[in-house]
């Protein structure tokens, strides 16, 4: 039986309206309203060449299970003014998807459960950020690699690989599971914060908090003392730092410059006006664009080691993609930038020494 609800969600993942869709397989713009309204069933015809024009298999139209789409009011996406109702729907089918694979992932692995704290409704973003410092551990050392980190607390770490400048990452709760989803096309400094910033979301804003800009500007200040704890940034700021100090002193943390500058500003070491001239040096030097001394692009630890286990047990990801019904390049999109392609291909990237993390079991 043919199921209306996955034409919608084929059509709005590729950022198609119902009139272009209908201009690709030669209808009209009402017969795609028909079938997604279940008015009218199409023809066998019909569904073989919408699943040509939207790149997913027939049988994805012929399942009767209902795919699970994040919803928009519980995701805030930093640049939502800017963002079209085609970029943003892209990004949330997105999201469905990763809940299919992630299903399918948990059914044959035991991955982390979450490891994030409950905090007060209207909680300061900076004390947030050190009480799950505490929580994890860390203290105020540097975090070296977030990615790996929010993986082993339980939060589940996807790309999307949208080549858009509006659609920069979202998070949400599905259940008790967290999830993240970066677009890794950015800088490794951009999406570094990125993470830092919807971990911030997930904790600061789990119940329904504030939202649009104020809740991004929470989100930021959650990152900003998450990745430069106060008292670290003290302990080395200078009230007479230059640009080439500044380079210097960024790669403790692993941030970019304009990160840097505008933490030691709120933390008072820089001033107004030494502040502003510090961003007119960097503009000046295309430093927004270029991020100098740039930093090495984290990757995802569990992926890697799902695929590869994967791969022990004969498994690929056209193997996956069929049991899901959609086609091997959706997978690749969930991580593209989070591992290494041969990675997902089949090559091995490991001399055999290499050891599982001990937050990932196979399911016996």
């Amino acid at each position: 039986m043919f199921n209306p609800s996955r034409l919608e969600f084929a059509r709005k993942r590729r950022g198609l309206t119902k009139k272009s869709l209908a201009s690709k397989v030669g209808l009209t713009p009402r017969s795609i309203s028909m079938f997604e309204n279940n008015e009218a069933p199409p023809s066998d015809e019909t569904i073989q060449k919408l699943s040509l024009a939207l790149t997913f298999p027939r049988s994805f139209f012929l399942s009767a299970d209902e795919v699970d789409v994040p919803q928009q009011e519980a995701v805030s996406f930093r640049a939502m003014s800017k963002m079209s109702a085609a970029k943003r729907d892209t990004a949330l089918m997105a999201g469905g998807i990763a809940f299919m694979f992630n299903e399918w992932i948990e059914e044959r692995f035991t991955l982390p459960k979450s490891d994030l704290i409950e905090v007060e409704k209207g909680e300061d973003p900076e004390a947030a950020a050190m009480m799950l410092r505490q929580h994890w551990g860390v203290g105020e050392l540097p975090i070296r690699n977030v990615i790996h980190l929010l993986e082993a607390k339980g939060i589940r770490v996807f790309s999307l690989a949208e080549n858009a400048v509006e659609v920069d990452a979202y998070s949400l709760w599905k259940d008790n599971t967290p999830f993240v989803f970066l677009n890794t096309l950015k800088s490794a400094e951009r999406s570094k914060f990125d993470a830092a910033h919807e971990l911030g979301h997930l904790i600061l804003h789990k119940h329904g908090a504030p939202v649009g800009q104020e809740a991004e500007r929470e989100a930021d200040q959650f990152a900003s003392a998450f990745l430069m704890p106060r008292g670290g940034v003290l302990a080395v700021s200078s009230h007479l730092a230059t640009l080439t100090s500044l380079i210097k002193l960024k790669k403790k943390w692993d941030v970019s410059l304009a990160a840097l500058a505008y933490r030691m500003h709120k933390l008072g070491t820089l001033t107004d006006w030494h502040y502003r001239t510090l961003c007119i040096e960097m503009s000046k030097k295309g430093y927004h664009k270029n991020e100098p001394e740039g930093v090495e692009r984290e990757r995802s630890k569990i992926w890697e080691m799902v695929f590869k286990a994967l791969r022990e047990d004969g498994i690929n990801k056209e193997q996956i993609a069929r049991d899901l019904d959609i086609h091997s390049s959706e997978i690749e999109s969930l991580v593209f930038g989070l591992i290494l392609m041969n990675v997902i291909q089949g090559s091995s990237l490991s001399d055999g020494k290499k050891t599982r993390p001990s937050y990932l079991q196979v399911v016996k």
